[in-house]
């Protein structure tokens, strides 16, 4: 079986790509800058003190799941599953699975990317990919095995319903304490080998004068977090009426989102990286004490 019409956006955010394909499945007609900004991931960044480039993929998605069902999707989650999770752990969440996309409902996982589940036929389940053209990550889940990984499981698995989002006006307020709780309470949303708000800026710095400039690590952060700073100054200004001083925060966070797309260069030389870096999280703590002041 096949949901119909189940397709993920091709976005940097993996994450954000599959919800997007959610909503549209639903019907939900919120603008890409409105599910960023809502949810929160519009003012997200972790960075791994290395610079590794799992800082999207690795951080505290509990308060993302609270904040997405504003925006209408709640998420069931089946729990972390590994290489040796064994056979009847597997089956049960399998199990599960179906019987949500029986009903309609996308399903999603992540492993090395965040992919929707968007069918099944009698060997496994239907993965999509994210990016036109590329081969990964795989388009098939075999049942049981899940043989496409290898040894590269560390897997969880999502179900989306559909629910009615909140008013927009309760949810942009959430959104913006939570982006203000991201530079407050930093060591909150993530693990102790990664840093979010003041901390990823800090993390990002050090990280390149440890070498770390010329990493695909550092290509891809700054790839991802960029896309999402981009989508703040959208979903600023599309609420311009619901946020205060929404016009001026808007123009910082383009600015901000030039900034880190500029750092995500490899060739850059590590003293100018680290010049442009403090100056995106001085021109973001700025824009973070002013929403405070509002809230």
């Amino acid at each position: 079986m096949v949901i119909e019409g189940l397709k993920q956006a091709p976005f940097n955010y993996t994450l954000m790509g599959a919800v997007r394909g959610a909503l549209d499945h639903y019907g939900v007609p919120v603008s890409d800058a409105y599910l960023y900004g809502a949810t929160g991931q519009a003012f997200m960044m972790n960075i791994h003190r290395e610079l590794c480039p799992s800082g999207p993929y690795c951080w505290n998605r509990d308060p993302f799941f609270r904040l997405l069902a504003n925006v209408g999707i709640a998420v069931t989650e089946l729990g972390f599953h590994h290489a040796e999770t064994p056979p009847e752990q597997r089956a049960a969440s399998e199990e599960r699975l179906r019987a949500a996309l029986d009903r309609g409902a996308p399903c999603m996982l992540v492993n090395m990317e965040y992919q929707l589940i968007t069918g099944y036929d009698d060997t496994g389940f239907l993965t999509a990919q994210p990016w036109p053209g590329m081969g990964f990550p795989p388009a098939h889940l075999a049942f049981g095995t899940w043989s496409e990984l290898c040894d590269e499981v560390h897997m969880d698995f999502y179900i989306l319903d559909r629910v009615e989002p909140a008013e927009r006006a309760k949810a942009v307020r959430a959104a913006l304490a939570y982006a203000v709780d991201l530079w407050r309470h930093p060591v909150d949303h993530t693990s102790e080998d990664y840093g979010v708000g003041p901390n990823a800026y800090q993390n990002w710095v050090e990280a390149v004068h440890r070498g770390h400039g010329a990493s695909h690590g550092n290509w891809w952060n700054g790839t991802v977090w960029a896309e999402c700073r981009a989508h703040a100054a959208s979903f600023l200004k599309e609420v311009g009426d619901l946020a205060p001083d929404a016009e001026a925060l808007s123009a910082e966070y383009a600015a901000v989102a030039d900034l880190v797309a500029r750092c995500s260069h490899k060739e850059m030389p590590a003293p100018e990286k680290d010049e442009l870096l403090r100056q995106a999280a001085a021109r973001e703590r700025a824009c973070i004490q002013r929403m405070e002041a509002a809230l």
